[in-house]
């Protein structure tokens, strides 16, 4: 059984049936089988008839076009059944209501011959969506996922061919299609058919504004119920109860709510409703969220910022705090003169809040003329001078006028005070420079600077007049002689910019009546480039790690001026004594360093900076950075030399001290701390991680082993650690501990059958030994030094070979045991050391009686002993030997060192070789004739044998 699963919510059926109720290419199949017999005869005819009935073939084969429809869902994974055209289209057995004319009576569908074929009609991009089994006629969803909304939303609509693949979209949005033409072969059962693929909707999209913030308007006094449209509704890509379905906000505000409405087109529109009354002025914005729901299970959802805007409208007008307000002016106040201001306050906005201010009509044209009233600011001036009949009170109604509004009202009392005397007059001729009444001093100017004259007079010329400086500051005012009414203004100290910079004094005069006159002075300081800027440090002390980054920040040096405007600006620039890998902002000061600082090629820098302002001429100072570069680990430890080599004697003594393993690193602190320890050879060696010396835990045997090769480890006190290697050889100087080895003869108790007739200047046997020292050490010399015998000086040894041959002919009276004491020396230095065995000679013709010769042997020997010793030539002779370099020497020693083990070792296996050829000849033998040279020995057997002829 096949299962669909949600590939198809019914079965497909065809949509439209067109059975062909004659096939010309079936009746022509009869024909020609019915007439074989005359095939040959009438082919001509046959095919004029061919050529006549061609075109009604094709119109026949399309007549057989039919069109199936299946849906799915969306989003679905690769393998999903969509349909089975074979089923579908009753093309085999079993599957219902068969087509009398697709499937001759004689075969079912499962037995067809040739077999149903399914293809597209051509290729194109069918492969990207869905997959056509050709053998069974399955058709199955591809690997590459169906999306509704990139097939049909984004294709614009319509249909959009893509090879045996349309996309078609309907009008209505609910319409998805996609079209497959699929060609049933063989000929025979032959059919063109058209495959529509309804792609159904799933809920894969969420509702989504097109602006993040929405912005909205609603005049203040809008009504409740007023509808305003949100004109950014929320898109969403489905369709139908996928798409979005209703809109709600977060906050309402308990003054708004939402409501939707859908066009025609199913478009849903929400709508802002005023739910309460609103005032710009107590409240000019909401700010809330609108969130779009769409009806999926489970909904989707998007959401946006919307802010609602309350817009102003003219719903306030202006109005005074007060009703009435006082003011007094004396008689003799000059024209201009400030006497009150009245404001009015509107809490509208813009054009709505514009006030202006009139006077009343109730004013007396007498009051307007003499009282100015600004229609902006509301200030009321003296417009003109007093005169002697105006009247002492005036009543001023003011009006406060805003557009659609009543005006506002406001009493304006104003009493004017007569003067009866005129009071005294203080006239001012400046000497320094003055604008607009303010005395312009630069801070610079030296002391007793003039500033004016003030000539102080009586107008009536009835009275004394007397003048002095009201205010703080370094001025001083007084009489210029030799006037009697001029005063001189001057400065009585220097002044400083920095300090103060605006003065304001009065001068007062005064007459004999208490009548009172005040000129008000304003000084105002110009600034003088007088300051120099300033570092607020003049050392300024940093740190930084070596392999920092290019442009790396130091610091930001900041210098303060007191001068102002452009004197007061400060730049910045490197000293002549900085290295030009730093650079310095002129502008903000800033210090960096352009390069990698390396604390091992230079730890500390110091240099100057400059720091130089805007005036003319310019005024700078100098400060000093000093740069401390902090160590990192980035050096590994070194060794002083690629690898070492000592040279130590033998048998020296236990932890002495081999040598020192001098290694460095260029890091500091604990970066540079080094510990040493030994990689291989532990277990002999040992090393001090303060000082480097190598030692060794025993004694050293250079017989045994003759060097030493180790590789030692430095590893530094950093995070992470670094570390070094470095090969160390350890040669061993031979001395002379050890004495001559005898191989040959093997004991004291073996001897040796000479025959008499053995010829002068034969070799009868050797001695033969080795030395496991090296050099003169190893140099053996062979040597006989006592005799027993009849005639034992018969026999003579070559001191360099130790082969023993026979000096004279052997006598009658020479047969017996001659015993030979032979000393095998070396030449060692200090002490020469020697080893001693018996080479004992039986002369006979044949050893019949090996009892009595073991018991001869047995016997201690009374031997004198010579001390004649060897003499040996060496190569090259002692000759006196003049002060040269212990190193040419320790090399030589090396080397011999080195020849000597491969010369122990090739004779150590030349003795086991012989050791065995002997052992196996003492099995047959039992007795030992090694001899060197051609010489006709005859070994004997030991047989029991007579010697009394002895």
């Amino acid at each position: 059984m096949r299962s669909r699963g949600d590939a198809r919510s019914s079965r497909a059926l065809p949509v439209s049936w067109r059975p062909a109720t004659w096939h010309p290419r079936l009746d022509m199949g009869r024909l020609s089988r019915s007439r074989s017999s005359t095939r040959h005869r009438h082919l001509p005819h046959l095919l004029l008839f061919f050529l006549f009935v061609g075109p009604f073939n094709c119109l026949a084969s399309y007549s057989r076009a039919t069109e199936l429809l299946y849906s799915l869902n969306e989003g679905l994974p690769a393998g999903v059944l969509i349909g089975s055209l074979a089923e579908d289209l009753r093309l085999v057995h079993g599957a219902g209501r068969q087509d009398p004319q697709s499937q001759p009576p004689e075969h079912s569908g499962a037995e067809r011959n040739p077999p149903l074929s399914f293809s597209l009609a051509s290729q194109g991009l069918s492969g990207q969506y869905v997959i056509l089994d050709n053998r069974s006629g399955e058709l199955h969803t591809s690997a590459q996922e169906i999306d509704r909304e990139a097939l049909c939303l984004e294709g614009g609509g319509g249909a959009a061919w893509r090879g045996s693949i349309s996309i078609s979209s309907s009008p209505s949005a609910d319409s998805c299609l996609l079209l497959l033409d699929v060609l049933v072969l063989p000929q025979e059962y032959f059919r063109f058919v058209k495959v529509k693929i309804a792609i159904r909707d799933i809920n894969d999209n969420a509702p989504q504004f097109p602006v993040s913030e929405i912005s909205v308007w609603v005049p203040e006094n809008a009504p409740v119920n007023t509808r305003l449209a949100i004109e950014h509704p929320a898109m969403d890509r489905d369709i139908g109860t996928n798409g979005v379905q209703t809109y709600r906000l977060l906050d309402y505000h308990r003054m708004f709510t939402l409501d939707v409405e859908e066009n025609e087109n199913g478009e849903r529109t929400p709508y802002l409703i005023v739910m309460g009354l609103l005032d710009r002025e107590t409240q000019d914005q909401y700010v809330s969220i609108i969130i779009a729901e769409d009806g999926g299970s489970p909904p989707l959802l998007g959401s946006a910022t919307l802010t609602i805007g309350i817009s102003d409208i003219n719903d306030n007008c202006p109005l005074f705090t007060d009703s009435q307000i006082n003011a007094t002016v004396y008689g003799n106040a000059t024209v201009g003169t400030p006497i009150a201001v009245v404001q009015a306050v509107d809490r509208d906005l813009g054009n709505n809040a514009q006030v202006t201010y009139s006077y009343s009509q109730k004013v007396p044209q007498v009051s307007k003329d003499l009282f100015h009233l600004d229609e902006n600011t509301g200030v009321i001036k003296l417009f003109s001078k007093i005169g002697g009949s105006v009247l002492q009170t005036h009543k001023l109604t003011i009006l406060a006028n805003g557009p659609g509004c009543i005006p506002a009202m406001i009493t304006a009392l104003v009493t004017i005070i007569k003067v009866i005397f005129r009071p005294p007059e203080i006239v001012p001729r400046y000497i320094a420079n003055e604008i607009d009444g303010i005395v312009y001093l630069k801070e610079l100017e030296p002391v007793k600077t003039p500033i004016a004259f003030f000539t102080i007079r009586d107008p009536e010329g009835k009275y004394k007049v007397n003048c002095y400086l009201d205010g703080e500051g370094p001025f001083r005012l007084s009489p210029y002689k030799p006037y009697s009414n001029e005063y001189l203004l001057e400065t009585t100290k220097p002044m400083d910019y920095e300090l103060q910079q605006f003065y304001e004094i009065a001068v007062v005069a005064w007459n004999s009546e208490g009548f009172h006159v005040k000129k008000m002075i304003k000084v105002q300081l110009l600034d003088d480039n007088d300051n120099a800027p300033i570092f607020l440090q003049p050392l300024v002390e940093l740190t930084i790690e070596e392999n920092n980054s290019p442009n790396a920040f130091l610091t930001k040096l900041d210098a303060t001026d007191a001068d102002s405007g452009e004197r007061g600006q400060v730049s910045y620039f490197l000293g002549p004594d900085a290295p030009s890998y730093f650079s310095l902002d002129s502008v903000t000061g800033v210090l960096t360093v352009s390069t990698q600082l390396d604390r091992e090629e230079k730890e500390k820098y110091k240099y100057t900076v400059r720091a130089v302002d805007s005036g003319k001429p310019p005024k700078e100072s100098v400060a000093t950075v000093a740069i401390t570069v902090l160590d990192k680990n980035d050096n590994s430890p070194r060794f002083i030399n690629k690898d070492f080599s000592f040279f130590v004697p033998e048998n020296f003594p236990g932890y002495g001290e081999i040598g020192i393993i001098s290694v460095t690193d260029a890091d500091a602190g604990q970066n540079g701390w080094v510990a040493l320890s030994v990689v291989n050879q532990s277990d002999i060696f040992v090393i001090d991680t303060g000082k480097g010396t190598l030692r060794a835990k025993v004694s050293l045997d250079r017989e045994q082993q003759s060097s030493y090769t180790l590789w030692v480890e430095a590893v530094d006190g950093g995070e992470p650690p670094l570390s070094s290697t470095t090969k160390i050889t350890i040669l061993l100087l031979d001395i002379n501990d050890n004495p001559p080895l005898v191989l040959f003869p093997q004991s004291n108790m073996s001897y040796l059958l000479v025959l008499p007739s053995t010829l002068p200047g034969s070799p009868v046997t050797e001695v033969y030994a080795i030395d496991k020292d090296t050099g003169m050490n190893a140099v053996i010399a062979y040597s006989i030094i006592g005799r027993r015998g009849p005639r034992p000086e018969s026999f003579r040894i070559d001191p360099k070979t130790g082969n023993i041959t026979l000096e004279e002919a052997l006598l009658q009276t020479d047969y017996g045991l001659h015993r030979l004491l032979v000393k095998v020396s070396d030449h060692g230095y200090p002490e020469p050391l020697h080893s001693t065995v018996m080479v004992n000679l039986f002369v006979n013709d044949t050893v019949s009686n090996e009892s009595y010769i073991e018991s001869l042997l047995r016997k201690e020997p009374e031997i004198n002993i010579e001390e004649k010793e060897p003499q040996i030539s060496i190569e090259p002779t002692h000759r006196k030997v003049e002060p040269v370099s212990c190193m040419p020497t320790l090399v030589a020693l090396s080397v011999i060192s080195l020849g000597s083990i491969t010369l122990v070792t090739g004779m150590g296996m030349y003795i086991c070789l012989r050791g065995k050829r002997h052992h196996r000849e003492d099995e047959n033998l039992g007795v030992q004739i090694p001899l060197k040279g051609k010489i006709d020995l005859h070994m004997r057997e030991r047989k029991p044998m007579d010697i009394s002829n002895i």
